[in-house]
């Protein structure tokens, strides 16, 4: 019997509205979530089990969006990442209107919808008049294969009735394979989700456990190998059960038109139909997808903007980073190594905004998980 959770803090943490993470800007206005996954990232934030506070208007939102700035025209964003947009009738709400007043004032990116709920005909509708106003949006499904015992307060039967349901009203399906870790790793429970979700997403991004600095006490609950203090769970780009991992080199047989991604830029660069702009292809990272050969074609054949040391420094000015000592440009390689300590937020969006590699010290404060954009590598041990 799985123990319970452990006691939240005394006090809710609250993230900024408009922020930049790994692939996406995230946009924060309803922070709080009423589940109780025990792997969530939100956790020793007080952000679970509680309920979903708002704290910008739609109208506010798109303002902070506009103003910010991490916002570009190219930028891919994700609503409601500390929330479960709809879990709640005033969740949902607030982002039938949010759409409604992103349309409005012209934002026209990408938009990425993360859930584990039903998606209601009113919610629908509000996507497909997003999409017919020309805002592509595209819903990740976070269907792993878990149980109530870690994702409390799901129901999995209509989480896996929205499959269908969306690919019916022809709106993009990412199936959000995460986490993995040893309670979903078996074989027959990967083939139970995966012969579901192919059916009808267009593509799967597979992940295993993202370990945040500090979280290491919160997973060791769910995952008791994580207990050895010499495993670098924390610098990790994720912790795989191995299992899992020499699983994944035979499913391209079983799923031979189905992507399976490992990053999840390149499966919003399959869906959006577009280059990636992270820099994974020719990679080990990019060997190791299965990504379809146009999508391929389209990363290798990508042009590239020239870019000059002065651009960089400009931009990261512009985030208002006050001080970059030194930035050492290589136009052949498209990478800049600064001297000094940098955010990862603002790594991240300089990357993304120029399409280049930025190698620099991480900022000691900084607790956003590690990446492969920033050098983590997988780290697979025996559960």
């Amino acid at each position: 019997m799985r123990t319970a959770l452990p006691l939240l803090p005394t006090q809710r943490t609250w993230e900024p509205v408009i922020d930049q993470h790994e692939t996406w800007l995230a946009v924060n206005p309803v922070q709080g979530c009423n589940k109780g996954c025990s792997y969530c990232y939100l956790l020793d934030r007080g952000q679970t089990r509680v309920k979903p506070t708002e704290l910008a208007t739609p109208r506010r939102t798109v303002d902070l969006l506009l103003a910010s700035p991490y916002y570009h025209p190219q930028a891919v964003l994700a609503l409601y990442t500390c929330t479960d947009a709809l879990s709640t009738p005033r969740n949902r709400a607030h982002l039938i209107s949010l759409l409604d007043e992103m349309t409005t004032r012209g934002v026209r990116n990408p938009v990425c919808l993360i859930t584990k709920c039903s998606v209601t005909d009113d919610v629908i509708a509000a996507i497909r008049s997003a999409q017919t106003a020309g805002m592509p949006v595209i819903v990740y499904l976070s269907y792993s294969g878990l149980g109530p015992d870690i994702e409390q307060g799901i129901d999995h039967d209509a989480l896996r009735a929205n499959f269908p349901r969306l690919h019916r009203h022809g709106i993009p399906i990412v199936h959000y394979w995460r986490p993995l870790m040893p309670a979903n790793a078996a074989p027959e429970t990967i083939t139970h989700v995966l012969d579901w979700a192919a059916r009808y997403a267009s593509c799967s991004v597979a992940v295993g456990l993202k370990v945040k600095r500090g979280a290491r006490g919160q997973m060791t609950e769910l995952w008791p190998g994580l207990l050895d203090e010499t495993l670098p769970v924390e610098s990790a780009d994720a912790v795989w059960p191995r299992q899992t991992w020499d699983l994944l080199a035979s499913l391209p047989d079983r799923y031979p038109n189905h992507p399976i991604f490992q990053t999840n830029s390149c499966a919003l660069a399959h869906v959006l139909q577009r280059p990636d702009r992270h820099r994974v292809h020719g990679t080990a990272t990019c060997a190791a997808n299965h990504c379809p050969a146009a999508q391929r074609e389209r990363c290798a054949t990508e042009s590239h903007a020239p870019i000059t040391a002065t651009d960089i420094r400009n931009g990261l000015v512009w985030l208002g980073v006050p001080t970059v000592r030194t930035v050492d440009w290589d136009p052949e390689q498209r990478t800049a190594t600064l001297q000094g300590a940098l955010a990862t937020r603002d790594r991240n969006n300089i990357a993304q905004r120029y399409g280049i590699t930025i190698r620099a010290p991480r900022d000691g404060e900084d607790r956003y998980w590690s990446g492969r954009f920033e050098g983590g590598k997988p780290l697979i041990i025996d559960s």
